[in-house]
């Protein structure tokens, strides 16, 4: 792939919460890793093969969404659109994490049948990027008769994690927790459904409920849509260690308790930033753009840290080398700037103003895969690229 120079870096956001800004304006990459982050001047920059100047934009990691409900290829049933998570591209996103492919027509709800399709969605989308965008298949939706066995077998096949407990047949605390302590067993990132029923089959979770299974990420702990009450959320947030989830597709009122209480916490490390897409509420390319402005503008939160929530914090829960810009790091990067028409001077002033950034680059394992954004608004400066 060459050697790739990024220069120019007006603000670069880490997506690291203990150090979200760095001093810094040039980043290199070498064979989709990043090589080197620090001051043009100081680089080794002879075999620079391409440069792209950022004209004194903002660089940040790839956004991550945490929660996501795909079927196999780039094809929403639940909503009946085509190249949605292509679309999500467009909004930053570079990384997507199944919370279950539960929207399959035909899903088989057999342990047989719920294990194939965590096997079969985990592989596919290993060879399969939707415009360009990774994408974390496979969430292993729980169903009666899976066995410590299916777990170990499903690890070494390339699943990874466990979808949404409750979108399956498998609801109960007492019957969860012996397959929750067998995919950690084994690896698996574990994630549950809470609060209110979000489609035909799933049920209202408790915090009570929740803390009895012990999973590693509380899904929507907004609301999906509807929330768990208040109460619930501040004792999932003060008495358990789990990471925590606020999503688009919920309730925005309660996302604004949810912060407050985890600044009163110190819980800003936990906090992950998803869609809950498709849904109901529908597909929404620029879902986590939209969570990372809300929080910013109308809670208070620094537009560096919400940016951490919606990459670093997801990418540290799922053991991802991405999400945050370091040394060694895949190169997955967003350039974005203040849109034309906002008082914001660059994209961290437009956010915490409400304003949805332009993007003018995405660019995934150091490779350009859009220039500027077809969904968001035009960036006030562009990008210039020089081959050497």
């Amino acid at each position: 792939m060459g050697m790739l120079l990024i220069k120019g870096i007006g603000k670069l956001v880490t997506g690291d919460l203990s150090q979200p800004i760095l001093e810094a304006d040039a980043i290199l990459i070498e064979d989709g890793l990043i090589k080197k982050v620090g001051k043009e001047k100081d680089l080794e920059t002879a075999d620079v093969e391409k440069v792209i100047d950022v004209g004194g934009m903002t660089v940040t990691p790839g956004l991550i969404d945490s929660h996501c409900h795909p079927v196999i290829g780039d094809f929403t049933p639940r909503q009946r659109q085509l190249d949605f998570i292509a679309s999500s591209l467009h909004g930053g996103v570079t990384t997507v994490i199944s919370a279950g492919e539960v929207h399959t027509p035909g899903r088989p709800r057999d342990a047989a049948g719920t294990k194939a399709l965590a096997t079969l969605a985990a592989k596919a989308f290993a060879n399969f990027r939707p415009g360009g965008v990774k994408v974390l298949g496979g969430g292993l939706i729980l169903e009666p008769g899976l066995k410590e066995e299916d777990f170990a077998q499903m690890a070494r096949e390339g699943v990874t994690h466990v979808g949404e407990i409750g979108l399956g047949a498998v609801k109960r605390p007492q019957d969860a927790a012996p397959m929750v302590r067998w995919a950690k067993k084994y690896g698996m990132v574990v994630m549950m459904h809470t609060g209110g029923t979000s489609i035909p089959g799933s049920t209202t979770v408790t915090a009570e409920q929740v803390m009895a299974t012990d999973p590693d990420v509380v899904a929507h702990l907004n609301g999906g849509p509807t929330a768990v009450p208040i109460h619930e959320a501040e004792k999932i947030i003060g008495e358990t260690d789990y990471a925590f989830e606020i999503v688009h597709c919920g309730n925005p009122k309660v996302a604004l308790e949810i912060i407050k209480i985890a600044h009163q916490k110190g819980a800003f490390g936990r906090i992950l930033i998803g869609n809950d897409a498709p849904s109901g509420t529908g597909v929404i390319p620029l879902g986590i753009l939209r969570v990372v402005n809300f929080i910013a503008s109308l809670g208070g939160v620094k537009a560096e840290e919400a940016i951490a929530m919606a990459t670093g914090n997801t990418a540290k829960v799922y053991r991802l080398k991405r999400g945050v810009i370091k040394e060694g790091y895949e190169a997955d990067l967003v350039v974005m700037d203040a849109p034309m028409g906002s008082v914001g001077r660059d994209a961290l002033e437009a956010i915490e103003a409400g304003d949805i950034p332009g993007i003018a680059a995405v660019l995934v394992d150091g490779e350009v895969q859009a220039w500027v954004s077809r969904n968001t608004p035009p960036p006030v400066r562009r990008c210039k690229q020089e081959e050497r």
